[in-house]
This record gives structure tokens, sequence and C-alpha cells, in this order.
């Protein structure tokens, strides 16, 4: 519990952080934007804006998420991150769109932006800030494994990006003379935006869909498993995710000569040897005699190593 309430608050700090920042990049992208007449400018301030709304919607769903079960949500309330992230995905989304149809419009009229080192100067501090929320984003993302914290941390990655498209942008047009330099590195940032929405839309759908563990995981589950001599082997296996929290329920095959005592002290030192690895897991084991299964294997059907 102590290790849920520890993430939780880690989660938070992180919302609140994104929020802090957005709220700053938000006035000082709008005076720039207002500037310069810069497409490129206006859509950073569009990006930036919806991280805002986007980092409100986070800090609700990590908080939310992190609300013990109760009667109606006996599961939890995980799922809250993964609702999160698509709403951050359906703002991205409007974003990119509306952003892509002013960028057209400025490149048909031709027209050219002004006080562009005000731009580039917001553009620099921009990314200084960025790039300090990034790195404690990747510390709390460590710890915690948060949906809704990595969704964020996707969208601020392509701020850096965003900004640095800025930049040349402004300094093409003021100082290079090229007229549809903004108009175009507008039009690519609501490209990159709509792609950056289908990258973070996969994971919270994969979650909502309860998508079984990556292989990986699922590998070093059973390993730890095997530890235990008593245990025989496993089969009808099922896994799934919600939020910071992992859900395992099996079928263990046992000596079938043990007592109904023998068998539930098994399966408790199973999952105390399992909730050591993986705290934030939820386990249902269901003991069956190893005379029933023939043989004993988890759902890739690969028997259980040796021990």
């Amino acid at each position: 519990m102590r290790s849920r309430q520890h993430s939780a608050a880690l989660n938070r700090s992180a919302a609140l952080a994104s929020i802090a920042v957005a709220l700053l990049l938000v006035a000082l992208k709008g005076w720039a934007a207002w500037s310069t007449h810069s497409t490129a400018m206006l859509g950073s301030l569009a990006d930036t804006a919806l991280d805002l709304v986007a980092s409100l919607a986070t800090l609700v769903g990590v908080w939310v998420a992190a609300q013990p079960e109760d009667d109606a949500h006996r599961f939890g309330h995980g799922k809250a991150e993964a609702v999160a992230a698509m709403v951050q995905v359906v703002l991205i989304s409007i974003s990119a769109l509306s952003l892509g149809a002013h960028a057209v419009e400025q490149l048909l009229a031709g027209s050219r932006v002004g006080a562009a080192r005000d731009g580039i100067g917001v553009s620099v501090a921009a990314i200084g800030l960025t790039l300090a929320l990034l790195a404690w984003q990747r510390h709390v993302i460590r710890r915690t494994g948060s949906l809704a914290i990595a969704a964020d941390h996707a969208h601020y990655q392509s701020d850096l990006l965003l900004n640095l498209a800025v930049i040349a942008a402004l300094a093409l047009d003021q100082f290079g003379g090229i007229a549809a330099a903004d108009p175009l590195f507008g039009l690519a940032i609501a490209l990159w935006l709509g792609w950056g929405a289908w990258r973070a839309s996969h994971d919270a759908i994969e979650q909502l869909m309860d998508r079984e563990w990556p292989e990986e995981k699922k590998a070093r589950f059973l390993e730890v498993i095997a530890r235990h001599p008593e245990l025989r082997g496993v089969h009808a296996m099922r896994t799934r995710s919600a939020g910071m929290r992992d859900f395992v329920q099996f079928h263990a095959a046992v000596d079938g000569s043990l007592s109904l005592r023998e068998a539930h002290r098994v399966m408790d030192e199973i999952e105390a040897k399992l909730q050591a690895e993986f705290p934030e897991l939820e386990i249902i084991i269901h003991p069956d005699p190893e005379d029933r299964i023939d043989p004993p294997v988890h759902p890739s059907g690969e028997v259980l190593p040796e021990r």
C-alpha cells in the first residue's frame, strides 16, 4: 500500500509540474504569437495550450486511478489513466487539423512574419523549461510506469522539435527571405502532431482492451513461479494491466495428494514470491491436481523450466 501511495504522489507531482510549465509557456507563446504573427508560433501556442488542458486531464486521471477499489469498482480505478490519455489524443488531433488548415491559408495568402527575434527568444526559453520537465517525468515514469504521465511525456518530447521548428521557420522567413518557410513549417508541425496523436493512442487503447502483458514480462513472471519446488506447472494464464496495477489469474498444477490446507499454503507462498517481484500485482490462483493436466503448461505451450 505504501508503494502505491508513493507512486501516486510521484504521478501527481509530475502532473502538477507539467501544468506549471504549460501555464508559463502559454503566456510566453501567446505574447510571441501576437508579436510575430507567425503560423509556426501559433501552432506552438496551440500545442502548448492543449498540453495545459491535457495536463489537467492527466492530473485528474492519475488522481482517480490512485483511488482504492470500492463496491462499484472492485478492480480499482486504474483505467482512468487510459481514459485521460485518450482525452489528450483527441485534443492533439483537433489541434493538428486546425493548425494544418491555418498553415494552408497562410501559404496561399503569402503572409510574412515580424519581430522574429521575440519569437526565437521565447522558443529558446521554452526548450529550457521543457528539458527540465522531461527529466522529472522520466524519473517518475521509471518509478511508476504511469500511462498518463508517459502520454504527457510524449507530448513534451515533441515540443522540443516543435520549438526548434519555430526557430527555423522564423529565421528562414526573417533573415533568409523565404516567405513560404513559416506556413510550411506550420504544416509540418500539424502533421507531426497528428502522428504523435496516433502513436499516443496505441497504449491507451491496448490497456482499455485488456491486452495481455508483453512476452518479456510474462517470461519474467513464469521464471519467478518456477522457483517454487511444489509447483508442477501452470496453464490458462490470463494477464492485463490497469494504470499502475497488474492483474493475473492462472491454474497451478500441484501434487494431487496434498490436503486442501497444504495446497492453500503453497498458493500463499507463490503469491508472496510473485508480489515481491511485482509489487502492484493482484493474483487469482486456481490449484489443480497435476494428474489432471498433461502436461502442465502455460498459454504459449511451453512447459515450465526444470527446477
